[in-house]
């Protein structure tokens, strides 16, 4: 009897990886190098082992992929060689990796936390889904041999989120985190400040919080004049954002936060109306679009203000870039309070400015300099919207070019460093079908997944000027996304498409190949609980009504529409 016991028992543990399946490799962003052998691996109850050169950061990651191979497949990996091998490598460039994978394990190599992290991501993706689940799932856990050699195009690979005109928490804030680790992004946009609520506490600055951080009520959809009359609102603390950065740091993401100036203000000088040119008083915005009240720049209050915001905000975001805003300052269609104030009217005749129209960009140069030096003594860079470029601006500073692309072509040949970020390719608060009756209320456009696949961010480049292209950021304005069903309905699966954009070899790019893997990342979604958009399959909306054949392109470009 004991003898039979035995061999059942074996038989058991032979039959755990009986005639396994390998999960049909489906990888996004395609690596640079994959080779598919013959052969695969039970990862199952495998053996872990770390070289004795791995920091502490890059071992984190690595038990974090344990942790879930463990909770998906139900059972204890070994802490012994002849499994997962996990090495440092130096020669490697940073956030590369490898993967070897044959019959005596799988060997992973990096020279950086990044590296690991994006090793890690790739194997889960190798395996079911349900490793993202977080629960015990029956599957086949083996990985194919292989051979991967991988690493990305561009080093700046961002994602953008405002939580200014809707408000997300914490644990929103990391799932969306989650998501971008999933996809190897590695920037992360956080917009702090706007018009429409202010959500950094500031400690020297209480009423930023106390009254900018919330607003009487929000206009319903494009109906300017209407309120629901809902107080609305909320803040980060200061250790809320603490535990933010170090959740994005432990998967290789940077935050950079942005406090945009001098325009984008209201809710600041909401709280602080001696920091606006007429005193105000103002109200924290309760509508969209673009306010004509910005920072007074000729007070020079507003630049201990803004040096002390900055200095909690060092305190709290180890960035070396901090985003500066710089867009939107002048709406054409308002008189403009920098026109007809004094104090702004003496720093220009000081500064030798004439009047005229450009006389307000460089009035604005002045602010962006003034910020920009302080930032710099402080061992940080700047980052603002394209509109920085307009007058003169400060050599160093970085241009996230967001009105097209010629705004980053421009900055780039004149040796400034730049994001692409184009509303043409990377604005995804804009619709994804033509059929808008069927899509959740937006602010406009029309930006298919096919079109973010189709990105090139080196076109129409000045020769001997790509270099200063850093990266490239998609952006996720949140004026008509209020819940987080919209929101992640929004960013996916455009977010893998932009992945793809920022770490594949612009000949590695296959949208037929990259379709064609959706098939896994859905399944990977679904195990993570996350919403995502259907409307390339012809299914629109969050309810994934069919779409109507008979509608054409032109009936949607009749009533196209931009923006507010």
């Amino acid at each position: 009897m004991k003898k039979i016991s035995i061999i059942l028992a074996a038989a058991a543990l032979l039959g755990a990886c009986a005639q396994p399946k390998p999960q049909a490799f489906s990888v996004i962003p395609q690596p640079a190098e994959v080779t598919i052998n013959d052969g695969v691996y039970c990862v199952k109850g495998a053996a872990v082992h770390f070289e004795d050169d791995l920091d502490e950061a890059s071992m984190a990651a690595v038990l974090r992929f344990i942790d879930a191979l463990e909770t998906a497949t139900g059972v204890q990996c070994k802490w012994e060689e002849g499994g997962f091998n996990f090495e440092a490598d130096e020669a490697l460039a940073p956030e590369a990796y490898t993967i070897e994978i044959d019959k005596s394990g799988v060997e992973v190599k990096a020279a950086d936390l990044n590296g690991f992290v994006y090793a890690c991501e790739t194997l889960k993706q190798m395996l079911p889904a349900a490793i993202y689940g977080g629960k015990k799932a029956k599957a086949d856990w083996v990985l194919p041999y292989a051979s991967i050699q991988d690493q990305p195009r561009f080093a700046y690979r961002g994602m953008h989120l405002d939580p200014c005109r809707h408000f997300w928490t914490i644990e929103e804030t990391k799932r969306y985190l989650d998501v971008m680790t999933a996809y190897k992004l590695n920037r992360f946009h956080w917009h702090l400040t706007e018009d429409q609520g202010w959500r950094m506490e500031v400690k020297k600055y209480p009423k930023l919080t106390e009254i900018g951080a919330w607003r009487d009520g929000t206009v319903i959809k494009k109906d300017w004049n209407s309120n629901d009359g809902i107080r609305y609102g909320g803040f980060y603390t200061q250790d809320e954002m603490k535990e933010i950065v170090a959740y994005a740091a432990a998967r290789g993401i940077t935050v950079i936060p942005e406090i945009d100036l001098p325009g984008h203000m209201v809710a600041a000088l909401a709280a602080y109306p001696e920091l606006g040119c007429t005193g105000g008083p103002y109200e924290v915005w309760t509508r969209w679009g673009v306010s004509e009240h910005i920072l007074c720049a000729g007070n020079e209050q507003i630049y201990t203000f803004l040096e002390d915001v900055f200095t909690e905000l060092m305190d709290i975001f180890p960035s070396e870039y901090i985003h500066i805003g710089g867009d939107e300052c002048f709406p054409e269609d308002k008189a403009l309070p920098w026109d007809n104030c004094p104090k702004c009217a003496a720093l220009m005749k000081k500064l030798g400015i004439k009047k005229g129209p450009e006389a307000k960009h460089y009035l604005q140069n002045y602010v962006t300099a003034r910020v920009q030096a302080f930032l710099n003594e402080h061992g940080r860079k700047i980052i603002g919207w394209d509109e920085i470029l307009e007058g003169e601006l400060a050599p160093g500073a970085t241009v996230m070019s967001w009105r097209g692309t010629r705004g980053g072509i421009k900055a780039a040949a004149k040796g400034f460093d730049v994001v692409m970020t184009p509303t043409d390719y990377a604005y995804f608060d804009y619709y994804q079908s033509y059929e808008r009756d069927k899509e959740p209320f937006g602010i406009g456009g029309y930006l298919p997944l096919e079109k973010v696949y189709s990105y090139e961010p080196l076109d129409g480049m000045t020769p001997g000027s790509e270099d200063h292209i850093l990266g490239v950021q998609a952006n996720l304005w949140t004026e008509y996304i209020a819940t987080p069903e919209h929101l992640e309905y929004m960013l996916l699966p455009r977010m893998c498409a932009l992945a793809e954009t920022q770490w594949c070899a612009a000949d590695a790019k296959d949208y037929d190949r990259f379709v064609t893997s959706l098939d896994h990342t859905f399944e990977i979604l679904d195990a993570m609980g996350v919403k995502y958009c259907l409307d390339y399959r012809g299914l629109i909306g969050l309810d994934r009504q069919p779409a109507r054949a008979s509608v054409a392109m032109a009936e949607y470009m009749a009533t196209k529409e931009w923006h507010w």
